[in-house]
C-alpha cells in the first residue's frame, strides 16, 4: 500500500501525522530466566519509523539495555509507563491507541 494512495491528496506532513496517531502500539512485560523483566513494544509501523533508531533512543532515554529484533523493541526492566509517555509526548502517538497487554502467566 503506497502512502500516496493512503493520503488521498492530503499534504504529506498531515498524512504522516494521521498515520502515527492511528497506529495501535502494544506494550507488555515478559519474564525471562532468573526472574528478569523485559518491556516489549510492538505494533509500531517500520515504514513510518526507524525502529532500530527508536530502540536506541529509548534505551538512552531510560538508561537501560535493550534490543530491536523481529519487529519489536525490547528494553530491560519495567518501563511501560515511561515508554508510553515518551511515545505520546515526543512522537505524537495517540494515547488511546497505546495499550498495555497483561500476561496471564503470573503466579
Amino acid at each position: 500500500m503506497k502512502l500516496d494512495n493512503l493520503c488521498a491528496g492530503l499534504p504529506l506532513e498531515l498524512c504522516s501525522q494521521l498515520e502515527t496517531e492511528s497506529q495501535v502500539v502494544k506494550i507488555k512485560l515478559e519474564r525471562r530466566k532468573l526472574g528478569k523483566v523485559v518491556t516489549v513494544v510492538e505494533g509500531i509501523d517500520s515504514k513510518a519509523f526507524d525502529l532500530k533508531k527508536l530502540a536506541s533512543y529509548l534505551k538512552s532515554k531510560l538508561a537501560a539495555g535493550g534490543t530491536f529484533k523481529n519487529g519489536r523493541i525490547e528494553i530491560q526492566g519495567d518501563h511501560r509507563v515511561k515508554i508510553k509517555k515518551i511515545l505520546i509526548e515526543e512522537f505524537g502517538f495517540n494515547p488511546n491507541n497505546i495499550v498495555f497487554i497483561e500476561e496471564g502467566t503470573e503466579g
